[in-house]
């Protein structure tokens, strides 16, 4: 009898912890579904942003108005630099905001984003940005299903990653001024391998940040922070793979 009710507490021992491990399987799930729903929203809506835009500016093959004050006076520059600062601003305060608030932030962050890379359409075919895209999204779908369904741990590759990141951006400011096509291509190749790495290091980083114990506004303020993340790998691997690969026009 003592024996019979070991072995009964020994299954009902693993069938809590089966229980345990499908109620956290499918958290982390509903998780990750969350990360991913934000990022594809936020590229949407940068993409609606940079088209509708780009097509404000331009009437009758000529800069309007909106397209001078965009593309050509100072305040290009406001443009081209606002997202980065945003970038940091979000970092910092997100932890800080509500969920709406963050919401609302991360939206406007995709909004200006669009704002900023409207001017692809000025340098590129509609065809060829479409093709970059479409490879850009076979990629970042491989990449980061690497990174969260693989055991190996890609700590490690967090600094050498950071140290490359810091890099393509100081390289790329200064190639705003110097124009140098070498250096593009230099910064493109470099920012290809380093967002690749990015990708799957970021997907298993947010993978990690998940807790079951988290409430909807800690879930959701990760998912918020972890969708940025991803969305910024997105983005600036799709930028660096169009410098390569994109027919300009």
């Amino acid at each position: 009898m003592a024996e019979f009710d070991k072995q009964a507490a020994r299954s009902y021992g693993m069938g809590a912890s089966r229980a345990g491990l499908s109620a956290i399987d499918e958290g982390l799930r509903a998780y990750m579904l969350q990360v991913y729903n934000y990022m594809a929203i936020g590229l949407a809506v940068t993409g609606v942003v940079a088209l509708g835009a780009f097509t404000m500016a331009f009437s009758g093959g000529q800069l309007t108005a909106f397209g001078n004050a965009i593309y050509v006076s100072p305040l290009k520059w406001v443009i081209i630099f606002a997202p980065l600062a945003m970038v940091f601003l979000l970092s910092a305060r997100l932890n800080s905001m509500s969920l709406g608030g963050a919401q609302l932030a991360f939206w406007g962050f995709a909004a200006l984003m669009g704002l900023s890379l409207s001017s692809i359409f000025l340098v590129y075919t509609g065809t060829s940005i479409a093709r970059v895209f479409f490879i850009t999204a076979a990629s970042f779908g491989a990449l980061s299903l690497y990174g969260y369904t693989t055991k190996k741990d890609l700590s490690g590759w967090g600094s050498f990653l950071f140290m490359g990141l810091i890099g393509v951006i100081i390289a790329s400011v200064v190639n705003i001024f110097l124009a140098s096509s070498a250096l593009q291509f230099a910064i493109s190749v470099i920012g290809v391998l380093v967002f690749a790495g990015l990708t799957a290091y970021d997907t298993q980083q947010i993978k990690e940040m998940y807790s079951a114990n988290d409430d909807g506004t800690m879930s959701g303020r990760k998912a918020i922070m972890g969708a940025l993340r991803l969305y910024l790998d997105f983005i600036n691997l799709f930028v660096m793979l169009l410098s390569l690969f994109g027919n300009r026009q």
